[in-house]
């Protein structure tokens, strides 16, 4: 492994398994219960209900007409339930507002992760959240709370509001280097997953992988091609890092222009960054999402 170090103008961290220390499937798994609670006690039938949200969930990483992954939502949810049925938004806004923060108490937040931002934070590095774009702002600020991490710190996160498109799409990572307003190879790139993370270096970007909770999808992946370790590792090495001399500004915290992410993928694309294959992965990972099996049906 080289352990170059570039004069990084942002740093950008994926969230589950990353800063937040969690089985993903886990807690889909009690996520979709506690939705299905709050959802039947409201007189909605739950089961119905998920079949839509599956739906709906599918449509954001399936879908390529520029849309933003809530508008491409709640397009298919539409197909799915009754419109009239309730005041669907309502609804979900007053479960990620309350129920959802509930999920997070069984999570023991690893020490490290804040103090590894809080380093980086007063060395002058701008930090942005590119987790996987298909919850809305309320439960991605939730999710940070339960890694200890303020969401405050953040400058940008990833929402399904602000994004229109998925990991590992190579759109998706430009979309953050546009809204950040710098080059791919300005930015450090931080996650736990060899393919959805480190896609972001087809764009130019620089790579950590956190080892904690590896994800490897092609089984296969040499850690010595990129700086890796665990999170205490990385703490301590960002304490290397020296102060950020030139930091990205003005940084967008929203949804970014197509015509204004091609333009970044065509400036920054240094290996053979493959849309399609992008693209599969990301219909593959939808279609073996944990839903229940009654939302599969």
């Amino acid at each position: 492994m080289t352990d170059t170090q570039r004069p990084y103008r942002a740093i950008c961290f994926d969230l589950d398994g990353t800063l937040l220390p969690m089985d993903l499937d886990e807690f889909m798994q009690s996520y979709f219960k506690i939705i299905y609670d709050f959802m039947s006690t409201r007189g909605i039938d739950g089961g119905a209900f998920l079949e839509a949200l599956q739906r709906g969930t599918r449509a954001m990483v399936v879908h390529d007409d520029g849309a933003t992954n809530e508008e491409a939502f709640w397009t298919e949810f539409f197909k799915h339930a009754d419109p009239e049925a309730a005041d669907w938004e309502a609804l979900l806004t007053e479960f990620y507002e309350g129920p959802f923060g509930e999920l997070g108490a069984g999570v023991t937040p690893n020490p490290a992760t804040a103090q590894a931002l809080e380093t980086l934070r007063a060395k002058g590095y701008p930090l942005v959240l590119t987790t996987m774009p298909m919850f809305p702002p309320q439960a991605v600020r939730w999710r940070l709370q339960w890694a200890g991490v303020d969401p405050d710190w953040l400058e940008r996160l990833t929402t399904y509001d602000n994004s229109t498109t998925v990991k590992p799409q190579p759109r998706y990572y430009a979309e953050n280097v546009a809204a950040l307003g710098v080059n791919g190879d300005d930015v450090l790139m931080v996650g736990n997953n060899t393919v959805e993370d480190l896609a972001f270096m087809d764009i130019g970007a620089d790579g950590y992988l956190i080892t904690d909770w590896l994800l490897d999808p092609t089984e296969g992946f040499d850690l010595d091609r990129v700086k890796h370790g665990s999170m205490e590792d990385f703490a301590r090495w960002v304490e290397t890092l020296p102060p950020c001399a030139n930091p990205a500004t003005d940084i967008d915290p929203g949804s970014i222009a197509r015509a204004t992410a091609e333009a970044v993928l065509a400036a920054n694309t240094t290996a053979a960054a493959d849309a399609e294959a992008a693209a599969r992965y990301a219909r593959s990972s939808a279609d073996n999402a944990p839903f229940p099996a009654t939302a599969k049906e």
